[in-house]
C-alpha cells in the first residue's frame, strides 16, 4: 500500500497542512491539465475543431446537458462549477493511472473535501433561495401524520451523511483498483504465473481507465442530484 503513502516533496520531515506533497503535486498538475485543455487548446478556436478543441466541445455539451437534464434550468447557472468538478475528478482519475504517479482521489482526505464543499454548496443555494422553505423537503407530507417526525429524522440523518457517501464511494473504488493492479503486477515478476499475471494486469487496468470515467461521472451526477434539491421543487 505504499503507493497511497502521502510523502512530502521536500526532505523526509512529518507533512503538516501546509507542507507541500505528492498529493499537492499532483492536483496541481490536474490543474495545468484542465488549463491546457480548454484555455490553451481553444485559443484558436476554428469552424472545424482540432482534436483537444473536439475533446473540449464533447466534455462542455456533455457536462452541460446533465445539469439541464437533473438540475433542471435553474441550476444551469452552476454549470462551470460542476463542469470543473467534473474536470477535476476525471483528470486526477486518469493521472494516476500514469507509471510512478500519485493518485489523489484514492484519498477520503481529497474527496472528502470536494463532497463537502458540495454539500455545503447545495444547503447555502438551497437557503438563499427558498429561506426556511428549504427545510421541507425533510417533511414529508404525503405520508401519514403520525409518521411524518420519524420521516424527517431518517430524511435529515441522510442528508447530513452525503458528505460520507460522496466521497467514500470515489475514493474507495480508486483505492481498491490501485490495489489490485498492483497484486497483479507482483505476480508477474513469478515465472510460473507471469503471463497469466500481465494478462490479469492489463485487463484490470483497460478496467480502471473505465472507473475513472465512471466514477468522476458518478460524482457529477450525484452533485446535480444534490443541486437539485436546492433549485428545483422540494419533494413530498
Amino acid at each position: 500500500m505504499d503507493q497511497f503513502v502521502v510523502k512530502p516533496l521536500f526532505g523526509d520531515g512529518p507533512v503538516y497542512w501546509y507542507t507541500p506533497t505528492n498529493v499537492t503535486l499532483w492536483m496541481g498538475i490536474a490543474l495545468v491539465a484542465i488549463f491546457a485543455l480548454f484555455v490553451l487548446a481553444t485559443r484558436q478556436r476554428g469552424i472545424i475543431p482540432s482534436r483537444l478543441q473536439s475533446i473540449a466541445e464533447v466534455f462542455y455539451g456533455f457536462i452541460h446537458n446533465m445539469v439541464e437534464e437533473v438540475a433542471g434550468h435553474d441550476g444551469v447557472k452552476y454549470f462551470p462549477y460542476v463542469m470543473t468538478l467534473f474536470l477535476f475528478v476525471l483528470l486526477s482519475n486518469l493521472l494516476g493511472l500514469l507509471p510512478m504517479s500519485f493518485t489523489t482521489t484514492s484519498h477520503v482526505a481529497v474527496t472528502a473535501s470536494l463532497a463537502v464543499l458540495v454539500f455545503l454548496g447545495v444547503t447555502l443555494i438551497g437557503i438563499s433561495r427558498k429561506g426556511l422553505g428549504f427545510f421541507g423537503m425533510f417533511w414529508v407530507t404525503s405520508a401519514p401524520l403520525a409518521l411524518r417526525p420519524i420521516l424527517a429524522v431518517i430524511e435529515i440523518i441522510s442528508y447530513i451523511m452525503r458528505p460520507v457517501s460522496h466521497s467514500i464511494r470515489l475514493a474507495g473504488n480508486l483505492l481498491a483498483g490501485h490495489a489490485v493492479l498492483k497484486v497483479f503486477a507482483g505476480f508477474a515478476s513469478m515465472a510460473i504465473i507471469s503471463p497469466l499475471a500481465i494478462a490479469g494486469a492489463v485487463g484490470i487496468y483497460a478496467l480502471e481507465v473505465l472507473v475513472a470515467f465512471v466514477q468522476a461521472y458518478v460524482f457529477t451526477i450525484l452533485t446535480c442530484v444534490y443541486l437539485k434539491d436546492a433549485v428545483g421543487d422540494a419533494h413530498h
